[in-house]
């Protein structure tokens, strides 16, 4: 289910040079995408004989990606804080579908998304071809799910899920869905694994709704994207990596649940300043 509060910021039409700007970053980023995933792919087949799950190649190529076309949008990325390098998740809150970008761009990962993703146009594409975990939020496939995750875990991914399971409008953090922690806590898993929060809130463009990030309800990505590419000069997204949490100190899934929400409810309120 898509979060809308049915309160959606006015469309502005975008100017001729508002057009040409489009030309300009999304001529680039067209080519960006165009000669490096293939080349992911082709890499992948070699890779995938040599080191199976083990990525110790193109997760590279996709960072590189990231960082670029943060860089050719104009996006501006202000990280604090040091992405752990400990085997286990990450968990953050979702604005956009520059999380990708942003969140890609300061470490390799591999996000854990639901099922429905791996049939949208472009998205979906890009999505599987860079390893991207595709789920059910369904209780029903627990077992299943823990099974994949060992062995991503195992295999020395660092996985990212957004836990409020849907995204906003950038003003806000939803409450955390707990389901996908209790793979997590499992007595195979908990004793070694982190999970590390982390607030991710963007700026908008100087004179720009504050939404102007934010992607939700049934917003088109198509119009989103030309939006910001058409954009005279972007924004700043905030990054905010917290300290990582041992499994082993919670209880349970919900008691890890509450504390990754309040330290990124801490750090995205902080962001706003």
């Amino acid at each position: 289910m898509h979060w809308d509060d049915g309160n959606w910021p006015e469309d502005r039409p975008i100017t001729w040079a508002g057009w040409l700007r489009v030309a300009g970053r999304g001529v680039p980023l067209f080519v960006l995408h165009l000669v490096c995933f293939p080349a992911l792919l082709i890499l992948r087949v070699p890779e995938k004989w040599i080191w199976g799950y083990r990525r110790p190649i193109t997760p590279w190529i996709t960072q590189f990606v990231c960082i670029s076309a943060c860089w050719i949008m104009g996006l501006k990325r202000n990280v604090s804080g040091v992405p752990s390098p400990a085997r286990g998740a990450y968990v953050a809150n979702h604005s956009s579908w520059l999380d990708i970008f942003v969140l890609n761009a300061s470490k390799r990962i591999y996000f854990v998304s639901k099922a429905e993703v791996h049939a949208w146009p472009g998205i979906g594409w890009l999505a599987r071809g860079t390893g991207t975990v595709f789920i059910r939020r369904d209780r029903r496939d627990a077992k299943l799910q823990q099974k994949v995750f060992e062995e991503r875990l195992a295999a020395g991914h660092h996985l990212l899920f957004f836990p409020e399971g849907t995204s906003t409008d950038n003003q806000r953090v939803l409450p955390f869905k707990t389901t996908l922690f209790a793979a997590f806590t499992t007595e195979t898993l908990r004793d070694f694994l982190t999970i590390q929060p982390i607030s991710v809130r963007y700026h908008a463009p100087e004179g720009e709704d504050p939404r102007f990030y934010g992607w939700w309800g049934d917003m088109d990505f198509a119009y989103g994207l030309i939006k910001v590419l058409a954009a005279r000069r972007q924004g700043t997204v905030y990054v905010i990596y917290h300290p990582p949490l041992r499994v082993a100190d919670y209880p349970d899934r919900k008691a890890l649940a509450a504390a990754c929400e309040a330290a990124v409810r801490e750090g995205f309120s902080a962001a706003a300043r």
